[in-house]
């Protein structure tokens, strides 16, 4: 990337900053900075679990923490404990804290006007127009992806979605135990790998491995969800994998897929991937490739 991009990009959030306020500690004019006003939109009138906000915000805990208490300070906010296990939190909004919502949810349609209402009404379309864009564009920088426990709700939501998926794709269905295994112990270090990407604390996509000492790994179940394709979510993922598989020594890495995917196979491709003769006897396979890691 040019420096000239970079010096845009900062000079675009320095502008937005500007415009909504975000630089001033009376955010809106209601006497707080805007991750407190940020933090009461996001627990919302039916309130939310901690661990979900800090997750869905990327926040530090300590920060979260802090945030927390400067509203219950201020009687905003009540944190109540899971009657079954003190450890599970959750935010709830008092009825001074739904109140002050609303007016936020006021004061920032006001904002929205002001900044509209100077445009006549092909400038207002080309703003609101490009905006989209701009956030379309910017999701995918709020996409994290970390390494994640096989046996985890999260991960089993992923497999739930990637074999209903291919099942529905697939000419003659999908049945797992007819597939070649990438089981939970086959996926948990030191034998294999699960990384599963998310945006605002929910997942979106996953890829697995499985390593095989000196020889090739192997990766497995890659999903992204449909509501995250187009955004580079699966590149991502193939990068990340490679990470996971040059630090365990792997030098090849080895895929089958199917033909109905053909987003998939073209992906694999352009990431560098040659289709080579079949190495397995996977029963939903017509195409096998594999990589060279540097």
């Amino acid at each position: 990337m040019s420096a000239s991009d970079i010096l845009q990009v900062r000079s675009f959030n320095r502008i937005v900053a500007e415009s909504i306020g975000a630089i001033d500690d009376h955010f809106l004019g209601r006497g707080r900075p805007m991750g407190e006003s940020r933090l009461l939109w996001e627990i919302g009138v039916d309130g939310a679990e901690v661990r979900a906000l800090r997750e869905r915000l990327n926040l530090d805990s300590g920060y979260l923490s802090r945030t927390l208490a400067a509203l219950e300070r201020q009687e905003l906010v009540v944190i109540v404990s899971h009657p079954d296990d003190r450890r599970v939190r959750r935010a709830c909004l008092t009825q001074a804290g739904l109140d002050e919502r609303a007016e936020l949810e006021r004061l920032s349609d006001a904002v929205a006007e002001r900044v509209l209402e100077p445009l006549g009404d092909q400038q207002r379309r080309k703003l609101v127009a490009a905006m989209s864009e701009v956030e379309r564009l910017l999701r995918p920088s709020l996409v994290q992806f970390a390494l994640e426990d096989p046996g985890s709700d999260d991960a089993r939501w992923c497999f739930e979605q990637y074999f209903g998926e291919l099942d529905k794709r697939f000419d003659a269905g999908f049945d797992p135990s007819l597939s070649l295994s990438a089981d939970i112990d086959e996926l948990t270090a030191p034998q294999g790998a699960l990384l599963v990407a998310r945006l605002h604390g929910s997942p979106i996509g996953c890829v697995a491995l499985k390593f095989h000492k000196k020889s090739p790994a192997e990766l497995k179940r890659m999903w992204v969800s449909p509501t995250a394709r187009g955004m580079g979510v699966g590149r991502r993922l193939i990068v990340e994998a490679e990470k996971q598989a040059r630090q365990n020594k792997a030098r090849v890495i080895r895929l089958e897929t199917n033909r109905t995917l053909r987003e998939a196979i073209s992906l694999y491709r352009q990431c560098g991937y040659v289709e080579v003769d079949a190495f397995s006897t996977e029963p939903y396979a017509h195409h096998w490739f594999e990589k060279r890691l540097a």
